[in-house]
């Protein structure tokens, strides 16, 4: 699962991008896998960190909630008998999923992936026409569930801040006056009308949809409360010195992960409106090495590395801290409807 904006990757609306585990290196630099270890890829997609993690010789329980991703995943099961589980699940269900003593290591890489954006029946693409889906587990409200029936002051808090686009007020009028008369089924249908709201200029890097687009998926999906859940998750369920390795695309999901470890690493000072004041709880969590950008060289080669960002940090004796939502400081938005797989 991969995404997208603080630096908005192209892909994650628009044109196929081929797999490529981004910052693969680093992240097996951070996890440290070994032989005797059990390491949790909770976003299991196309199988690359699953892949380099098996050939460092830990056992690899990985989950996806793309039905998809897991059929895809056999082959590698198969190519390391017994030490590969595959799980269809959200990733916010991982200690569901692990081992009785706890894991080794957890690695997250957050948001959709490539091959949910190359199919056009999947609906993220507004460059390859399809049905207006972007469900990642395939269940639950569609993204034209939303925008068909969603007012237009939900659909202007949606983009604005999902989205970060600074037209959400006029797209979601116009939507309203669209769907009057023509619902919108198809990706071509909210792109086409975006575009005649925001036409592309020469210097423009990404399509007019862009923030659209991964507004809605984000929201389709609930993909900020899904991570808060799994580093919640990661936190009760990784054994001592366990390592949490997180790999994220935008600033929506970074400033989750960096709130997160920020508070775990007991350095919260209490100086953000959306922090409660700072506690004496013994740290959950120590760093493991800075923030860590994909290079030049990566980026070039593959583009969804372009605004990705590694924050990683090594499970200490003390105690799991609250699961205390606030700490995100994520807006009310309307509640999406049926709870998908």
């Amino acid at each position: 699962m991969t995404t997208h904006s603080g630096g908005i990757e192209d892909g994650a609306g628009g044109g196929p991008v081929r797999h490529i585990p981004v910052l693969l290196n680093e992240v097996l630099s951070a996890l440290m896998p070994g032989r005797g270890q059990v390491v949790l890829d909770g976003t299991f997609g196309a199988g690359g960190y699953s892949r380099a993690i098996l050939e460092r010789g830990a056992d690899v329980i990985a989950l996806d909630r793309d039905p998809q991703a897991i059929a895809d995943g056999h082959a590698l099961a198969e190519a390391f008998p017994g030490r590969l589980k595959l799980i269809r699940s959200r990733f916010s269900d991982l200690s569901a999923h692990a081992p009785q003593g706890g894991l080794d290591g957890i690695v997250l890489d957050v948001g959709v992936s490539s091959m949910q954006i190359d199919k056009a029946d999947r609906g993220f693409s507004f460059q390859k026409d399809g049905p207006l889906d972007m469900r990642m587990s395939s269940t639950g409200p569609t993204a034209s569930d939303v925008v068909n029936r969603f007012k237009v002051s939900d659909l202007t808090r949606i983009f604005g801040f999902l989205g970060e686009e600074k037209m959400a007020g006029r797209i979601a009028r116009a939507i309203e006056a669209q769907r009057a008369t023509k619902p919108f089924a198809t990706t071509r249908d909210l792109a086409g009308l975006i575009e005649m709201i925001k036409p592309r200029r020469a210097r423009d890097k990404i399509h007019p949809a862009t923030q659209v687009f991964q507004a809605l998926r984000i929201y389709i999906n609930e993909e900020l409360l899904e991570l808060a859940g799994a580093l919640f998750a990661a936190e009760r369920t990784l054994k001592p010195g366990g390592r949490l390795v997180v790999v994220s695309f935008h600033s929506l999901e970074d400033r989750i992960v960096k709130r997160f470890f920020q508070d775990r690493f007991g350095k919260r000072g209490g100086s953000s409106r959306h922090l409660p004041e700072a506690r004496q709880d013994p740290p959950s969590f120590e760093p493991i090495g800075k923030v860590v950008a994909a290079s030049q060289a990566e980026a070039v080669e593959n583009p969804r590395a372009r605004s990705a960002k590694l924050r990683a940090g090594k499970r200490t004796t003390g105690a799991s801290l609250p699961a205390d939502m606030t700490l995100f400081g994520l807006p009310d938005l309307p509640v999406i409807a049926a709870r998908g797989g």
